[in-house]
Protein backbone atom coordinates (compact mmCIF):
# COMPACT_ATOMS: atom_id res chain seq x y z
CA UNK A 1 0.00 0.00 0.00
CA UNK A 2 1.24 3.42 -0.89
CA UNK A 3 0.16 6.26 1.37
CA UNK A 4 1.73 9.46 0.09
CA UNK A 5 2.15 12.39 2.48
CA UNK A 6 2.12 16.03 1.48
CA UNK A 7 2.62 18.52 4.33
CA UNK A 8 1.96 21.92 2.77
CA UNK A 9 1.34 23.90 5.94
CA UNK A 10 3.60 26.22 7.93
CA UNK A 11 3.77 24.07 11.10
CA UNK A 12 5.06 20.63 10.00
CA UNK A 13 3.60 17.51 11.59
CA UNK A 14 5.16 14.21 12.51
CA UNK A 15 3.07 12.61 9.79
CA UNK A 16 4.63 9.13 9.82
CA UNK A 17 2.28 7.83 12.57
CA UNK A 18 -0.63 9.09 10.48
CA UNK A 19 0.70 7.25 7.44
CA UNK A 20 0.91 4.05 9.50
CA UNK A 21 -2.62 4.66 10.80
CA UNK A 22 -3.87 5.01 7.21
CA UNK A 23 -2.15 1.77 6.15
CA UNK A 24 -3.61 -0.04 9.16
CA UNK A 25 -7.12 1.23 8.40
CA UNK A 26 -6.88 0.27 4.72
CA UNK A 27 -5.59 -3.20 5.58
CA UNK A 28 -8.37 -3.76 8.11
CA UNK A 29 -10.92 -2.61 5.55
CA UNK A 30 -9.66 -5.39 3.28
CA UNK A 31 -8.11 -3.26 0.56
CA UNK A 32 -5.75 -4.98 -1.87
CA UNK A 33 -2.01 -4.42 -1.42
CA UNK A 34 -1.81 -2.39 -4.62
CA UNK A 35 -3.53 0.80 -3.47
CA UNK A 36 -2.50 4.46 -3.64
CA UNK A 37 -3.88 7.25 -1.46
CA UNK A 38 -2.64 10.73 -0.56
CA UNK A 39 -2.87 12.44 2.83
CA UNK A 40 -2.36 16.17 2.42
CA UNK A 41 -2.00 18.59 5.32
CA UNK A 42 -2.74 22.21 4.45
CA UNK A 43 -3.07 25.61 6.08
CA UNK A 44 -6.34 27.38 6.78
CA UNK A 45 -6.18 29.58 3.68
CA UNK A 46 -5.69 26.62 1.36
CA UNK A 47 -8.44 24.63 3.09
CA UNK A 48 -10.79 27.60 2.83
CA UNK A 49 -10.07 27.80 -0.89
CA UNK A 50 -10.72 24.05 -1.37
CA UNK A 51 -13.89 24.13 0.71
CA UNK A 52 -15.28 27.07 -1.23
CA UNK A 53 -14.22 25.84 -4.67
CA UNK A 54 -15.13 22.16 -4.38
CA UNK A 55 -17.84 22.06 -1.71
CA UNK A 56 -19.35 25.53 -2.25
CA UNK A 57 -19.11 26.21 1.50
CA UNK A 58 -17.72 29.33 3.15
CA UNK A 59 -14.64 29.19 5.35
CA UNK A 60 -12.30 26.40 6.32
CA UNK A 61 -13.21 22.90 7.46
CA UNK A 62 -11.36 20.06 9.15
CA UNK A 63 -11.21 17.40 6.40
CA UNK A 64 -12.16 16.96 2.76
CA UNK A 65 -12.05 13.71 0.81
CA UNK A 66 -11.70 13.58 -2.96
CA UNK A 67 -12.37 10.03 -4.16
CA UNK A 68 -11.13 9.03 -7.60
CA UNK A 69 -13.27 5.91 -7.78
CA UNK A 70 -16.85 5.30 -6.67
CA UNK A 71 -16.54 2.42 -4.18
CA UNK A 72 -18.95 0.48 -2.01
CA UNK A 73 -17.82 -0.18 1.58
CA UNK A 74 -16.46 -3.70 1.90
CA UNK A 75 -16.33 -4.34 -1.86
CA UNK A 76 -13.02 -3.28 -3.34
CA UNK A 77 -11.64 -4.26 -6.75
CA UNK A 78 -8.29 -6.02 -7.00
CA UNK A 79 -6.14 -4.55 -9.78
CA UNK A 80 -5.06 -7.16 -12.32
CA UNK A 81 -1.34 -7.92 -12.56
CA UNK A 82 0.30 -5.41 -14.88
CA UNK A 83 -2.40 -2.78 -14.19
CA UNK A 84 -1.67 0.30 -12.10
CA UNK A 85 -2.60 0.27 -8.40
CA UNK A 86 -6.12 1.22 -7.35
CA UNK A 87 -5.97 4.99 -6.78
CA UNK A 88 -8.40 5.90 -4.03
CA UNK A 89 -7.95 9.68 -4.05
CA UNK A 90 -6.89 12.40 -1.63
CA UNK A 91 -7.69 13.22 1.98
CA UNK A 92 -7.01 16.88 2.78
CA UNK A 93 -6.77 17.95 6.43
CA UNK A 94 -6.22 21.37 8.01
CA UNK A 95 -4.29 20.69 11.26
CA UNK A 96 -4.75 24.27 12.55
CA UNK A 97 -8.51 23.87 12.25
CA UNK A 98 -8.30 20.42 13.87
CA UNK A 99 -6.27 21.84 16.76
CA UNK A 100 -8.94 24.49 17.45
CA UNK A 101 -11.69 21.92 17.09
CA UNK A 102 -9.95 19.53 19.52
CA UNK A 103 -9.62 22.30 22.11
CA UNK A 104 -13.28 23.21 21.70
CA UNK A 105 -14.34 19.55 22.08
CA UNK A 106 -11.96 18.93 24.99
CA UNK A 107 -10.12 16.10 23.23
CA UNK A 108 -6.47 15.54 22.43
CA UNK A 109 -5.27 17.01 19.13
CA UNK A 110 -3.62 13.69 18.18
CA UNK A 111 -6.89 11.79 18.71
CA UNK A 112 -8.91 14.26 16.67
CA UNK A 113 -6.33 14.22 13.90
CA UNK A 114 -6.36 10.40 13.86
CA UNK A 115 -10.16 10.43 13.68
CA UNK A 116 -10.10 12.74 10.68
CA UNK A 117 -7.54 10.61 8.84
CA UNK A 118 -9.78 7.57 9.31
CA UNK A 119 -12.92 9.59 8.52
CA UNK A 120 -11.45 10.88 5.26
CA UNK A 121 -10.25 7.42 4.24
CA UNK A 122 -13.68 5.94 4.90
CA UNK A 123 -15.19 8.58 2.62
CA UNK A 124 -12.78 7.46 -0.12
CA UNK A 125 -14.00 3.89 0.45
CA UNK A 126 -17.65 4.80 -0.09
CA UNK A 127 -18.82 5.43 3.47
CA UNK A 128 -21.00 8.48 4.06
CA UNK A 129 -22.98 10.14 6.83
CA UNK A 130 -25.78 11.99 5.05
CA UNK A 131 -28.51 9.70 6.42
CA UNK A 132 -28.62 8.86 10.14
CA UNK A 133 -28.32 5.13 9.44
CA UNK A 134 -25.24 5.66 7.25
CA UNK A 135 -23.71 8.00 9.86
CA UNK A 136 -24.13 5.31 12.53
CA UNK A 137 -22.39 2.73 10.33
CA UNK A 138 -19.53 5.11 9.55
CA UNK A 139 -19.06 6.23 13.17
CA UNK A 140 -19.06 2.61 14.36
CA UNK A 141 -16.37 1.74 11.83
CA UNK A 142 -14.33 4.79 12.88
CA UNK A 143 -14.50 3.66 16.52
CA UNK A 144 -13.42 0.14 15.59
CA UNK A 145 -10.48 1.25 13.46
CA UNK A 146 -9.30 3.79 16.03
CA UNK A 147 -9.63 1.34 18.92
CA UNK A 148 -7.35 -1.07 17.10
CA UNK A 149 -4.55 1.49 17.37
CA UNK A 150 -5.38 2.66 20.91
CA UNK A 151 -7.32 5.80 19.98
CA UNK A 152 -10.88 6.86 20.80
CA UNK A 153 -13.60 8.52 18.79
CA UNK A 154 -15.37 11.05 21.03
Amino acid sequence: MNVFLADEQDDPLDAEPLRRLAINALEREGLPDRVDVTLMFVGLDQMTEYNERFMERTGPTDVLAFPLTQLTPGSYPEPDPGEPPLSLGDVVIAPDYVRSQATELGVRFEDELALLVVHGLLHLLGYDHLADEDAEVMETRERQLLAQVGRKRQ
